[in-house]
């Protein structure tokens, strides 16, 4: 069984071919990791960064993307504004989205946890605060967590998926893979 830790960067595709426009063509998987018979255990949308994890193995597969197996998915979020208790214990009962209501979810307010510089940068608002929140998930539904935190008054900045499991991107650089 192969088991590939992958710190997916800004604008990667969470796949290895685009079968988008051919005229502006867009990163994906194949510029960062050349082993063939591996594939996603899910998905990490264009706009986030962070921890993917790729294998040949298929029930792994599964058992990491399949919301029925709760598998934990760790997120470092940056938003827009200043976090409530309310707000934290909204997400930790769980939210109502369009599409039903989600698992409820650990969220805790930390410290800025001096990330690798995103390319192109979030953009900063004198005017406007911003702060980090940590946030675990048990399923992972199309763009989840920044729904979840902008359905709380939280629209977010900056997504990083810290952790599935216990496997995490800790260093890892942006667009960096190691061999499990």
């Amino acid at each position: 069984m192969t088991v590939v830790l992958f710190n997916k960067p800004y604008g990667v595709l969470s796949q290895f071919t685009d079968k988008g426009n051919a005229d502006s063509p867009r990163a994906t998987l194949s510029d960062y990791i050349d082993l063939p018979g591996v594939y996603p255990a899910g998905r990490l949308d264009r706009d986030s960064e962070g921890l993917m994890v790729l294998t040949d193995d298929g029930r792994l597969q599964a058992r990491i993307a399949s919301p029925k197996f709760k598998q934990p998915k760790t997120y470092l979020v940056q938003v827009e504004g200043d976090p409530q208790e309310t707000q934290l214990d909204a997400l930790r009962r769980g939210v109502t989205l369009n599409d039903g209501p989600t698992r409820p979810a650990q969220a805790e307010r930390v410290d800025d946890p001096q990330l690798w510089p995103r390319d192109p940068p979030v953009r900063f608002r004198k005017t406007v605060p911003d702060a980090w929140l940590r946030l675990t998930i048990t399923e992972g539904r199309n763009r989840q967590v920044r729904r979840m935190v902008a359905h709380v008054g939280l629209p977010c900045l900056r997504l990083v998926r810290w952790s599935v499991g216990d496997w995490t991107v800790e260093g890892l650089q942006p667009g960096a893979w190691s061999l499990l």
